[in-house]
């Protein structure tokens, strides 16, 4: 039964034109004042789901991104900056990615922002797809398995680290305390100070069904959100998930410690929704197909969506392709009632959905579906 309605918002600053005409993503550079505009942005949008009774906005962190698609780098500044100007609202790290981190201080940096919010800041981690920021940042992202080796001692070093009033690690990267004197004994044990002062759950993104990778998160009691940027919301992944639970001992319902994501559009009809995000359904293809979330590309599909003019002729998914496998909705708030409520009954253990507009949305067009959904569908679900 869902209960809970957050968003995702990846940090896009509005764009001016867009869709498969417009500037191409690689062309795309803003003054750096236009780049700070995010954070009234996320402000604006942090104000709107207060206010109509949403439960959490997430943000993902990344860097250097001067085309303006995603220009949030650190995640738990501006959630502690947010709650100031919230009053229920949660925020989460959708996600911190560790490569770029040096353990121990994200886990600092987690437990500042969870005192200074009262518990509204939740924790999500990943292991990153931009190569030019983790690269840049120290991190491994070329070579896969060292990126994943490096991603689960880090993670398991940061959760010691956040539920521990001391602890110790030893592995492959990372020796943690080094054993050298101080102040007149070897150090054996390090404690977080402080550390956090509410319960921490940690999320994570579904993005295969590798029996290691969910094993992993069941060993670690990390919960999954599945879509949200991708063209699919796999169902093969949701049923990895729960078999994943089983193989640890833990019974679920089908969906449960899951979040989907959905992207959405609402208008008086179908026809009338798509027309109005297909502009911005082209703009999150352009940033996001070359990096493979809207599936495995050849080189020459690449190559045309560098272009204007180049997502019809890529062959990838279009927005009606998303619609109907179910990772977007466009239509009317009754239709998106009848979706959700679908989405209840064939996954019995979901309680969290992210509804979310689009890479390249304007900042009015945003408030304005958020409010909407508020209205016309959230109700149908207290």
């Amino acid at each position: 039964m869902i209960k809970r309605f957050n968003s995702l918002f990846a940090g896009h600053v509005d764009l001016g034109d867009m869709g498969e005409d417009a500037t191409p993503a690689n062309d795309r550079r803003y003054s750096n004042d236009h780049l700070a505009s995010i954070f009234d942005k996320s402000a604006a949008l942090a104000k709107c789901m207060d206010a109509n009774g949403y439960d959490t906005l997430w943000f993902a962190e990344h860097h250097f991104q001067h085309e303006g698609y995603e220009v949030i780098p650190n995640i738990m500044m501006l959630g502690v900056h947010l709650s100031h100007l919230t009053k229920k609202l949660r925020f989460g790290c959708g996600f911190n990615i560790t490569p770029m981190w040096h353990p121990l201080r994200l886990a600092e940096d987690f437990a500042v922002a969870d005192i200074l919010t009262k518990g509204r800041m939740i924790f999500g981690v990943g292991r990153g797809y931009h190569t030019r920021e983790v690269e840049t940042l120290g991190g491994a992202m070329l070579d896969g398995d060292l990126n994943r080796e490096m991603f689960e001692e880090q993670t398991e070093i940061i959760l010691k680290a956040l539920k521990e009033e001391s602890f110790s690690h030893k592995g492959k990267h990372y020796t943690l305390p080094p054993e050298v004197p101080y102040r007149g004994y070897t150090l054996k044990e390090l404690s977080l100070v402080p550390r956090p002062t509410h319960p921490v759950e940690c999320w994570q993104p579904v993005v295969s069904e590798t029996p290691r990778g969910l094993d992993f998160m069941m060993k670690n009691g990390i919960k999954g959100v599945i879509g949200g940027g991708s063209a699919l919301l796999a169902e093969s992944s949701i049923h990895a998930f729960q078999e994943a639970h089983s193989r640890a001992g833990i019974e679920t319902k089908l969906g449960e410690n899951l979040c989907f994501g959905i992207s959405f559009h609402l208008a008086a009809t179908k026809e009338d929704a798509i027309r109005q995000a297909r502009p911005y359904y082209e703009e999150h293809a352009k940033m996001f197909a070359p990096l493979g979330f809207l599936g495995r590309l050849k080189k020459e599909q690449i190559e045309a969506l560098g272009h204007r003019g180049g997502v019809s002729k890529s062959g990838i998914p279009t927005l009606e392709d998303s619609c109907d496998n179910g990772a977007w909705y466009c239509g009317p708030p009754e239709g998106f009632i009848e979706f959700l409520h679908g989405l209840e009954e064939k996954f019995p253990g979901l309680d969290a959905v992210n509804v979310q507009s689009a890479m390249g949305t304007p900042q009015e067009v945003m408030v304005e579906q958020l409010e909407w959904f508020a209205k016309d569908v959230m109700p149908d679900f207290r």
